[in-house]
């Protein structure tokens, strides 16, 4: 069951930023806790659903929004 659900602005930062702050922040987040990461670099379309599926995390929702793309990351239990 998810947590608690929080916000990322990671618009304007190129591969590999997002991906390396959004491993940051979720590493101080409780297992099972939500974070919508807001990205405007194409490659993270690739990179965001890469770094899930091998850090144990679980893409709730991936949407493409005008200029970027937004992403659902659910925490994983054993992820980082």
């Amino acid at each position: 069951m998810a947590g608690r659900v929080a916000a990322y602005d990671l618009k304007g930062l190129n591969c590999p930023l997002p991906v390396l702050k959004a491993k940051k922040r979720l590493a101080a987040m409780q297992p099972g806790s939500r974070l919508w990461l807001e990205t405007t670099d194409p490659l993270a379309v690739i990179d965001i659903p890469a770094f899930c599926a091998e850090n144990g995390h679980h893409l709730v929702e991936s949407t493409a929004v005008s200029g970027g793309h937004r992403f659902l990351v659910e925490r994983g239990g054993n992820a980082l």
